[in-house]
């Protein structure tokens, strides 16, 4: 086991977060000495000690041979690149050219970072502190702002959610940077759009059980959207925030408190929030609770509901949250029609994964341990590794929990909790 070494600050400049990038290959990922990695990349141990330090900066040649040495997948190569033009971009600055080519080269700069941000993980902390001191701002309208909010909600719903969070983290650097210079009227709608954004940016890192990340997003989201005034968006937020924090991330009893919070801002329940509700009211095995609150739902929504304007609201929420509490009880018609409720409404791969679980779920609460396992694994083996989100493992999960304590010892109760963990390590790999 070679030793571990002195840690280095990649916020210090991008050569030191370039050199901290090898380092985490060659000791995290890899568990190599810098002696073994030297040899096999062609290079003096003495040099690549220099160049993880941050006191030297390698050719794109050397960078190359570390890249294959270390099994990196291209990703030293794209963040030298993204140094480098880091570098460049100074220089530019420096000789002042004319506005357009200086907006250019930040847009280059900002989507080559988007490219080395998996490197040291998708919440993209030292790219993000390097780049917060070194580029200026990436100023669209705010039709774009509006029009990017929906892609990335359409990204999230469709795509894995690792290519969603380093997409997303692009424009977030963006957005802060144009709010900085914007006009108050103007930046009162980037506060909203940086609120919606930093939302889906939480809800892919959660995807991806990054939860530390996540919280700290959501808390983003949560400060922008109070500073934009937006009533709507505040509880929309809050909601959001409610919501994906049942898959692992808080309590349930935790939960409850966000919504308790929430209601209180406005001045009663919304269709939202009692969605969340109902599943945290499950989970905690107040089932009747639940229940209630799936029939306050249904008169509540029955009035009509007001979509948000971002889109994050659909209306298969409604038939969702009723899937989750009637399997949860074990109630199995109940379940099965919210489940084709579902189906025959969602254009997302999680929600169509999540309530055939729901239906493993059912089956195991009735008794069914066995039967159970088989229908939960013949939804996530298939699935590809990518595409086997927190969401589903964490569903996947709240099946197995269910499983009486006298039979957790069954085959089939074995092999499904195999399968889980092999899902939950794939999607990280």
């Amino acid at each position: 086991m070679p030793r571990v070494s002195e840690p280095v600050d990649p916020s210090l400049s991008g050569w030191h977060l370039l050199g901290a990038a090898v380092r985490h290959w060659r000791e995290d990922v890899r568990h190599l000495s810098q002696r073994e990695v030297a040899k096999a990349a062609y290079v003096d141990d003495g040099d690549l000690s220099k160049w993880e330090r941050g006191l030297a900066r390698p050719h794109a040649d050397v960078v190359t041979r570390l890249d294959a040495a270390l099994g990196a997948g291209q990703q030293l190569v794209a963040l030298h690149g993204t140094v480098v033009e880091l570098d460049r971009l100074r220089t530019v600055a420096m000789n002042r050219p004319a506005e357009e080519e200086v907006a250019t080269e930040r847009r280059r700069l900002l989507q080559l970072a988007a490219a080395g941000i998996g490197v040291l993980g998708v919440c993209g902390e030292p790219v993000r502190r390097l780049l917060d001191q070194s580029v200026g701002g990436d100023f669209r309208s705010l039709e774009e702002w509006d029009l990017a909010c929906a892609d990335h909600l359409y990204a999230l719903r469709t795509r894995p959610p690792a290519q969603v969070a380093a997409d997303l983290l692009v424009d977030l650097l963006a957005v802060r940077r144009q709010l900085e210079t914007a006009s108050p009227a103007d930046a009162v709608e980037l506060q909203r759009f940086t609120a919606a954004l930093s939302s889906v940016h939480a809800n892919a890192l959660t995807r991806l059980g990054e939860h530390g990340g996540a919280l700290r997003w959501w808390r983003t989201a949560r400060q922008t959207a109070d500073a934009s005034g937006d009533l709507r968006l505040r509880l929309l937020v809050r909601g959001e925030e409610a919501g994906h924090g049942l898959y692992g991330q808080r309590d349930p009893e935790t939960v409850l408190r966000l919504l308790d919070s929430a209601e209180r801002i406005a001045s009663g329940p919304s269709v939202d929030l009692l969605t969340t509700r109902a599943k945290a009211l499950t989970m905690l095995g107040r089932h009747d609770e639940a229940r209630q609150t799936v029939n306050a739902l249904a008169v509540l929504a029955g009035a009509g509901v007001v979509p948000d304007s971002f889109g994050f609201w659909k209306p298969d929420q409604i038939h969702f949250a009723e899937s989750w509490v009637y399997a949860g009880a074990g109630v199995e018609s109940a379940a099965d029609r919210a489940r084709e409720d579902v189906l025959g409404l969602a254009r997302t791969y999680q929600y169509g994964a999540n309530v055939r679980l729901h239906e493993a779920l059912c089956t195991v609460v009735q008794g069914g341990v066995d039967e159970g396992m088989r229908l939960a694994a013949r939804v996530i083996d298939p699935l590809p590794s990518p595409y086997r989100s927190h969401h589903i493992i964490e569903t996947g999960r709240m099946v197995l929990r269910a499983v009486p304590y006298d039979q957790r010892d069954r085959p089939a109760v074995g092999e499904f909790r195999e399968l889980l963990a092999l899902g939950s390590a794939g999607r990280n790999a």
